[in-house]
C-alpha cells in the first residue's frame, strides 16, 4: 500500500465540511490524513474541531496589509507540502501566490451550481438569497479547482436540490448543506485517485 495521501483543509466557520473530512477518514471512505487546518479566525467552530481531533491549526489574518502573513502561510504550506487543499468553508480568497505555488492541487466548495451564482459577492447566505430572488427553481453545491477566477476554476463534481416556493436563504442552505458534505467527499476522493483529466473547465472522469 502506497503513501497516505496529506490533506491540508482552510475553514473560517462552524466547519461542517471540515468534519465531514475528519469523519469520512475515520471511517475509511477516504484514504488521506489531514495534516492541518489553517484558519482566518482563531475561534471558530472548525478550530474547536481540529482540537478535538487532535489535528494541527494554524491562524493567518486576512487583512489586506498583512503581506507578512501571506509569506508566512506559504512556508507553512511548503513545510506541510499536502497532496491536496481543500478550501471547505473558507471565506477569503486565496492569494494568487499560493495558488501558483499549488496550482491545481487546490479545491474549493461553493453552495451554488457554478458557474451561477459565484464570484466576489456571492458567499454565504448572499448566495441563497440571490437564488431565491432569481425565482430559479433549483440550486445545489458545487466543487471545483480553485484559480485567479474566483469561482471559475474547472468543475469537479455538483449535486442539485430543489428551491422550494416557501424557502428563505436558511431553509435553503440548510437542504444544500445535506449534499454538500458527500459531494466534496466524492471529489476529494477522485482528485487523490488521480483518475481524472481536464477539459476545458470540467474535470472529466477516466
Amino acid at each position: 500500500m502506497g503513501q497516505v495521501p496529506d490533506i491540508a483543509v482552510f475553514a473560517s466557520g462552524e466547519g461542517t465540511n471540515f468534519q465531514s473530512i475528519i469523519d469520512a477518514i475515520s471511517d475509511g471512505s477516504v484514504r488521506a490524513r489531514i495534516s492541518a487546518l489553517i484558519s482566518n479566525r482563531s475561534d471558530c467552530g472548525a478550530v474547536r474541531r481540529a482540537r478535538e481531533a487532535g489535528i494541527p491549526s494554524f491562524h493567518f489574518s486576512w487583512k489586506k496589509e498583512s503581506e507578512a502573513n501571506f509569506r508566512n502561510l506559504g512556508s507553512v504550506l511548503a513545510d506541510l507540502n499536502p497532496d491536496l487543499i481543500v478550501l471547505a468553508g473558507f471565506l477569503r480568497i486565496m492569494p494568487p501566490e499560493i495558488i501558483a505555488q499549488f496550482s491545481m492541487r487546490i479545491i474549493n466548495t461553493h453552495p451554488s451550481l457554478l458557474p451561477c451564482f459565484g464570484g466576489m459577492n456571492f458567499y454565504g447566505e448572499k448566495v441563497h438569497a440571490s437564488v431565491i430572488s432569481s425565482g430559479a427553481r433549483f440550486s445545489g453545491c458545487t466543487t471545483h479547482f480553485v484559480t485567479g477566477n474566483v469561482d471559475g476554476g474547472p468543475i469537479i463534481s455538483q449535486a442539485v436540490v430543489p428551491v422550494l416556493d416557501e424557502d428563505d436563504p436558511e431553509s435553503l442552505a440548510a437542504r444544500i448543506k445535506e449534499v454538500e458534505h458527500q459531494n466534496l467527499i466524492t471529489s476529494i476522493n477522485l482528485i487523490l485517485s488521480g483518475n481524472y483529466r481536464i477539459e476545458g473547465n470540467r474535470v472529466v472522469r477516466l
